[in-house]
């Protein structure tokens, strides 16, 4: 845990205000769900909820199939992170924060189809996505709240995303939204 210095008091309503450069830095905005844990020595722990971190394993299960049957690099994000890959070398992409490019496109709620001319980073680092060559993102909304998207993408030279990858694409981000509902 990193100290902030900030100090800050409960209102009469047991509130508190978190900072706007936490809320910015962590990308909270209004509205955003907070988990509240606490522990034995009395510390408060407030961490972003991910309706997405629910279903971790089997986003990550539906990750590598979606790999298998398309031979992309098959990619799972909440808001915040990448949450499942599979395909690549996850350690350059597992956990690793969305760029704010990523988050503005699934905030649309639209599929988008790019190649490597319009390409969108992944991840705030992007550092080995400079290859992407075509990808498909799709968003994944559950409760009609945007929490994430499913990502086909191919690094290829001659291997292109199309019209069947974006049903696909589709299709997982319907059903792991529909997964978060249940």
């Amino acid at each position: 845990m990193k100290a902030t210095g900030v100090v800050r008091r409960i209102d009469d309503l047991g509130r508190i205000v978190i900072p706007k450069e936490i809320r910015k830095t962590l990308r909270i905005k209004e509205g955003s769900p907070l988990e509240i844990f606490t522990e034995k020595e009395g510390d408060i722990i407030l961490r972003k909820y991910s309706p997405i971190g629910e279903i971790s394993n089997f986003s990550t299960e539906y990750a590598e199939s979606l790999a298998k049957v398309t031979e992309l690099i098959a990619i799972v994000t909440d808001k915040d992170v990448v949450t499942a890959v599979s395909g690549t070398t996850k350690k350059d992409l597992l956990e690793q924060k969305i760029s704010s490019d990523l988050e503005k496109i699934i905030d649309k709620r639209k599929v988008v189809t790019t190649d490597d001319n319009t390409a969108i980073l992944i991840t705030e680092k992007g550092n080995r996505e400079k290859e992407i060559k075509s990808q498909v993102i799709a968003p994944i909304i559950s409760n009609s709240e945007v929490t994430g998207s499913v990502i086909l993408l191919a690094k290829e030279s001659g291997k292109k995303v199309g019209v069947q990858e974006e049903k696909i694409a589709q299709v997982a981000a319907n059903f792991l939204g529909n997964q978060m509902e249940i």
